[in-house]
């Protein structure tokens, strides 16, 4: 960007990711970020203003910026990083893209969520907003649905969103890369059935305990032991109940009653005092 220093760059992409995926910024915003003084902040937005001017509207009530439409992003956003900023906060960098010190390989997810898409979802999670979407279902093929999101979650292969399905009238997980269209809906969630406290399974923890399965050999149940960080045998985990399954689903825990489960894939079995688990298998946790 001419005439802009990186790190005014990296301070006007700050601004743009805001408004982006949040639907909003403030000076507080960038003083608490940046550690700069108040005029500082001014300035920063001014030139942001100037750089994209149909980008933000103030709104002198609250003394906030907030997204206008159509936005045009300033930089270009890898969906990756995007979610990676997303669930661990402002870490990095946000627009350079920076090498490793020594040469990584990660396996990759499957297809990537369209930005714009993502934008609209996570506007509307930060702002408690409903999503009107056309979504492609396993089930019940392209439908035009409204949802109310709350949390995004990673479960190792894809992104989903957790929100209220107002076509079935529940919560549910949604796939980022099945939503064809969204758009946010302009009036505030006011119903308390379809907020995230009322989201039993969401809120409900439960432990597991997961051991080695007692069909490897003692080297074998060692080598398991150290890979989980296992104490004494066995991995206590607390989770969300909601999120239970993508784990046991992605670890390849055998949760039949007496490790019946065979494959070089199965190294994990859910213990004995699972018992909510017994007699599951890892793909059948909807209703957990």
């Amino acid at each position: 960007m001419k005439g802009v220093n990186q790190s005014q760059q990296e301070r006007l992409a700050y601004i743009d990711f805001r408004l982006y995926f949040l639907g909003l910024v403030s000076r507080s915003d960038l003083i608490e970020r940046f550690g700069l003084k108040e005029a500082a902040a001014t300035r920063d937005l001014a030139l942001y203003k100037e750089k994209a001017p149909k980008n933000l509207i103030y709104d002198t009530k609250a003394k906030i910026y907030k997204v206008n439409k159509p936005f045009k992003p300033l930089f270009e956003y890898p969906a990756d990083k995007v979610l990676s900023t997303l669930s661990k906060g402002f870490g990095g960098e946000i627009i350079s893209v920076n090498q490793g010190l020594i040469n990584t390989e990660t396996p990759s997810q499957l297809n990537k969520p369209d930005v714009g898409i993502l934008s609209e979802i996570t506007r509307a999670i930060h702002l408690n907003k409903a999503v009107k979407m056309t979504y492609c279902s396993m089930s019940s093929g392209e439908k035009i649905r409204e949802m109310v999101p709350f949390c995004l979650v990673d479960n190792g292969l894809r992104w989903h969103v957790r929100a209220y399905d107002r076509l079935n009238n529940r919560f549910s997980d949604f796939v980022l890369t099945r939503i064809k269209k969204s758009k946010m809906l302009d009036k505030s969630i006011v119903d308390d059935v379809e907020c995230k406290e009322a989201d039993i399974q969401w809120n409900r923890i439960v432990e597991l305990e997961i051991i080695p399965h007692p069909d490897l050999g003692a080297k074998q149940k060692d080598a398991i032991e150290m890979d989980y960080g296992m104490i004494d045998g066995v991995l206590k985990i607390n989770l969300r109940a909601a999120v239970a399954g993508y784990l046991l689903r992605r670890w390849n825990v055998d949760c039949s009653e007496k490790g019946t489960l065979k494959g070089a894939c199965i190294l994990l079995m859910a213990s004995q005092q699972c018992s909510a688990l017994r007699g599951r298998q890892c793909g059948d946790f909807a209703w957990i």
